[in-house]
């Protein structure tokens, strides 16, 4: 299959997930989908199926914590979870709920959906994995509108006073959060030179463009220093009505955007059955 029509494919299953379920972030995880397939499908985060509490496995946190749609979907892609523990997602019982939950199912590294805290974790363990002499990488994967959070830059100080070139900081730059643009509610003039001035090696990229993401992912930063990629998306991409649209934060279609998505992500209606 070729990829494009993989990523289109993983959309499809997080809205079918989603729509049973009958609620997510549905808009976020769209965003990001693309960044957690080339993690985890083109051979970049390293990980023993039959072994994924290996403690020099590479890590990955997904600090937006509300798109854990998206990883959960991708977790599934690569049998770290199986089709009925998708399905069950935000389902009386389930461990797979709205935010994720720590080693709920192998491939959740953190409990996350309070923004702002994942990096400061993410630090800690990059830390102990250099004090252990691990060969692993640590990427941690933010919202921009979560860099609102004092948490993010004191974490981010730390990162880059350690020398932790161990760990991957990857901003979803979708321009949006939950109640309008991050521009309107925490202008930014350019978060490459901010996380520069905190000590990072910067990369900006098309969040959508598989070459790219993998390209940035595999650069190795200069000078023992931390780095930041810098992830151009769209929120909501894939859905034309979605896309770019603060109100689909956390929201589920009508009858007539409904047909909308079947018809842009191929799904049939027997696909929303059950």
């Amino acid at each position: 299959m070729e990829e494009r029509e993989k990523i289109k494919a993983l959309k499809k299953k997080i809205f079918i997930t989603a729509y049973k379920a009958g609620a997510a972030h549905l808009a976020s995880s769209f965003s990001v989908i693309d960044m957690l397939y080339v993690l985890y499908c083109k051979g970049i985060v390293r990980y023993e199926p039959g072994n994924p509490w290996n403690e020099e496995r590479d890590r990955v946190i997904l600090s937006k914590g509300h798109a854990c749609l998206a990883l959960y979907v991708i977790l599934n892609e690569i049998g770290m979870i199986s089709d009925d523990e998708l399905m069950s997602f935000c389902q009386p019982g389930s461990h797979l709920g709205g935010e994720p939950k720590m080693e709920a199912a192998p491939g959740i590294e953190a409990s996350t959906g309070s923004l702002g805290h994942g990096l400061s974790f993410g630090v800690g363990i990059a830390i102990a994995c250099k004090m252990n002499h691990y060969n692993n990488k640590i990427y941690v994967i933010l919202g921009d509108g979560e860099c609102q959070e004092g948490s993010v830059w004191e974490a981010a100080m730390s990162a880059a006073n350690f020398g932790l070139d161990n760990l991957v900081v990857i901003i979803d730059d979708n321009r949006l959060q939950a109640m309008d643009s991050v521009e309107a509610i925490m202008s930014i003039d350019s978060w490459s030179d901010k996380w520069e001035a905190f000590g990072f090696e910067t990369i900006e990229i098309d969040g959508h463009n598989l070459k790219e993401i993998e390209n940035a992912l595999v650069t190795k930063p200069g000078n023992g220093k931390p780095k930041l990629i810098i992830s151009h998306t769209i929120k909501g991409h894939g859905v034309s009505f979605m896309e770019e649209v603060p109100i689909w934060h956390f929201r589920m279609p009508n009858k007539e955007e409904l047909e909308i998505v079947k018809a842009e992500l191929g799904i049939l209606d027997e696909e929303l059955k059950g």
